[in-house]
């Protein structure tokens, strides 16, 4: 299995930066291959603009998924865009690892993901999105980091539940482009572990990441469930 991790924690000592050697640890003693962008590391620019691209459709006015589709067409993407894309195609699985703040991905994450999935067929479009998608057939999961308890990501939590947090990067990201979205692993308030806690979670990482081919996903409809319209197929909808 190839796996690709991308890391999005600015301190190299944080529980972000133990989860992410773990992870690389276990895969390469189990015989995987890993790679890693570490996106601080790499002073990754997350502003998505004209620098994505060394191509240009329309001088005049910069439409992003128009200048997308063109750089797709005609090898026009920048070259630190055009490595991580080609990340993405090496690999087996895709593992985000960041911390949550403020209830999404870390800016530089996010900027990771606008600049790197385009669209005009390179990562979507082109007709072809969720189970259909380009990415079809590769696995990804969400590792994360949270600064409070389990308690406030409970369905009663103050928080809301965790599931509907990461809905938005779950299914509007990862499902979107055609991964199978593997359940996130989620490490609570890891600032207020003891070491022993620290390194059962850790343990616990080590077996879900060697296991990632096998781990439980989350089951989202199918393009199939819809007609034309994208409404629900009447057989499939609620009685």
């Amino acid at each position: 299995m190839r796996v690709f991790i991308v890391h999005a924690h600015h301190e190299p000592n944080s529980f972000n930066g133990a989860m992410t050697r773990e992870a690389v640890s276990a895969l390469e003693a189990a015989g995987h291959q890993t790679v890693v962008s570490d996106l601080y590391a790499m002073a990754f620019d997350p502003v998505s603009d004209r620098r994505n691209f060394t191509t240009v459709l329309d001088p005049a006015y910069l439409k992003q998924q128009a200048e997308e589709a063109y750089a797709a067409a005609h090898d026009g993407f920048a070259p630190d865009v055009r490595a991580e894309q080609d990340k993405l195609f090496w690999c087996d699985a895709l593992i985000l690892q960041f911390p949550m703040w403020w209830f999404g991905l870390p800016a530089i994450l996010k900027g990771w993901v606008d600049r790197v999935f385009a669209a005009g067929g390179k990562v979507y479009g082109g007709g072809r999105w969720y189970d259909d998608g380009v990415l079809a057939g590769k696995r990804a999961m969400c590792s994360l980091t949270t600064g409070g308890p389990a308690s406030m990501f409970a369905d009663d939590g103050l928080n809301g539940a965790l599931e509907t947090l990461l809905f938005p990067v779950n299914h509007g990201v990862l499902a979107f482009v055609g991964f199978t979205v593997v359940e996130p692993f989620v490490v609570h308030a890891p600032v207020r572990l003891d070491g022993g806690a620290r390194a059962r979670r850790l343990a616990d990482y080590r077996a879900r990441v060697t296991g990632l081919d096998t781990a439980p996903t989350i089951a989202y409809p199918r393009l199939a469930d819809y007609d034309a319209n994208y409404q629900l197929r009447p057989r499939l909808a609620a009685p």
